[in-house]
């Protein structure tokens, strides 16, 4: 009778920020203080899809506020729970 050999292979993804220009404020969705990033340098931080991106905006799945000066701010708790649902 032949052996058999069960190989399991188990990937992670691992999102690196670094250089990031942050700030923490309110992130009303997640009711609590959060670390933001501006939306123009999400392509920058990671590897994301502009589509992806766009539908996670569009489902509030990603969570975008407006600082004062107009520029669109990412939550980057809610990016993160994202990229880990995305990967599992």
């Amino acid at each position: 009778m032949a052996k058999k050999t069960k190989i399991t292979i188990e990937t992670d993804t691992l999102l690196v920020l670094r250089g990031r220009n942050s700030l923490h404020a309110w992130c009303p969705l997640c009711a609590a203080e959060a670390e933001m990033v501006a939306l123009d340098t999400l392509g920058v931080l990671s590897d994301l899809e502009p589509s992806m991106v766009e539908e996670w905006l569009n489902s509030q799945e990603l969570h975008c506020s407006q600082a004062v000066d107009g520029a669109q701010l990412i939550c980057l708790n809610s990016l993160l729970g994202l990229v880990r649902k995305k990967n599992s």
